[in-house]
């Protein structure tokens, strides 16, 4: 693609496929918090109460990290993975970090009555301004994975003042054609739930290949979610809308994300088609576009170190964090980076509100990074 620019991180060893397996089988690994700081809330909101697990509190005027799971799953199927990794704790230690459950998805979420008319996705970004009131927030930065993208994306089209960055994993911008309405009938006729979840989440190779963790998300998805409260969600996903967004320039009026966005997909993952179609209609002078190796359809979980330290460079972007220090993976990589933006809190002009970068010229283009 003319224009893009491509940084190239050197190999890092993903973490072997046995040990997410072994992590994944033993559900009180899995799933429960490493600390007892996290607090549970149910708020209420328009559209029906929400499950949110919180930790730390408001500190200044730094946004707080809000993340939204993918259909299938909940904040700790998603994140526990991710937010447990060693070298997050770095950058959490930092922010108040908030984890929202789509309604009766949590764990042990009672079943929805008979005729429980489940929220639309543009009823669950509506949801957010309730969580973020409730908490005091001044704005988030969003991660989403999935569907749980799709619903950040949509809350940042329609509260744009109450976010500040968005990390959206796997999303997908479109809606469900008529045709790719019926293939998900016909799987819903001749798979259980549980297999056509995991459609959704790994890719046919990934099905076949990697045995030992799509079983145990088969096993996690089947015995920890309320399976009629995560048949409502995904036909619900399923029923979506496209996100209606277009690329400023391309269409009169164009409407876009106006924050700063990292898109993220790994190289084997089923939504990458919809990850390039959505950076293609971002503002590319504000979206970096992270396509990790080794990583299939949940980079979260199997790339947690690569994820970190791309998320780290993110909020740095944002003006976060200029003196973090480096972990391994920013050591290893300093010289292939130099090009780009200085490991000593110099950031990409790309991914920044208000400050320049040192000893750059202006950056007007995706930054397209392969790792």
């Amino acid at each position: 693609m003319a224009g893009l620019q491509e940084l190239r991180f050197p190999e890092e060893k993903p973490l072997l496929r046995g040990q997410d397996a072994a992590e994944l089988e033993n559900s009180d690994t899995f799933l429960l918090a490493v600390d007892t700081d996290w607090k549970e809330h149910d708020i209420e909101t328009p559209y029906g109460l929400l499950h949110v697990v919180i930790r730390g509190s408001p500190k200044g005027n730094r946004p707080a990290i809000l993340t939204y799971h993918d259909v299938g799953l909940n904040h700790k199927l998603c994140f526990n993975t991710f937010f447990n990794f060693e070298d997050m704790q770095e950058i959490t230690k930092h922010f108040v970090v908030c984890h929202v459950d789509a309604p009766g998805q949590q764990v042990g979420a009672s079943q929805f009555p008979q005729g429980y008319q489940f929220p639309s996705m543009e009823q669950l970004a509506a949801m957010l301004p309730s969580v973020v009131q409730h908490f005091g927030f001044k704005y988030v930065i969003g991660i989403g994975v999935g569907a749980g993208a799709y619903v950040l994306a949509k809350f940042a089209l329609i509260f744009p003042d109450l976010v500040e960055g968005l990390v959206l994993m796997n999303i997908d911008p479109n809606g469900k054609g008529w045709i790719d309405w019926a293939a998900t009938k016909l799987s819903g006729l001749t798979s259980t739930l549980p297999d056509t979840v995991l459609s959704h989440l790994f890719s046919q190779e990934e099905l076949v290949n990697n045995t030992e963790l799509v079983q145990s998300y088969r096993q996690q998805i089947g015995n920890v979610v309320n399976q009629a409260n995560l048949q409502l969600f995904w036909n619900m996903y399923n029923s979506r809308r496209d996100l209606d967004i277009n690329r400023p320039g391309t269409v009169p009026n164009a409407k876009t994300l106006r924050c700063p966005v990292m898109l993220v997909v790994g190289d084997n993952a089923p939504a990458e088609d919809g990850v390039v179609e959505c950076n293609s209609k971002l503002d590319p002078t504000t979206t970096t576009f992270l396509k990790m190796a080794d990583s299939g359809g949940l980079p979260q979980v199997t790339q947690p170190g690569k994820l970190t330290e791309a998320f780290k460079y993110f909020l740095q972007g944002m003006g976060y964090m200029p003196s973090a220090s480096m972990t391994r993976l920013a050591r290893s990589r300093t010289a292939s980076l130099t090009s780009a933006s200085s490991v000593d809190g110099s950031r990409p002009q790309a991914c920044t509100h208000s400050e320049s970068s040192e000893g750059l010229g202006q950056v007007n283009h995706t930054m397209e990074v392969s790792c």
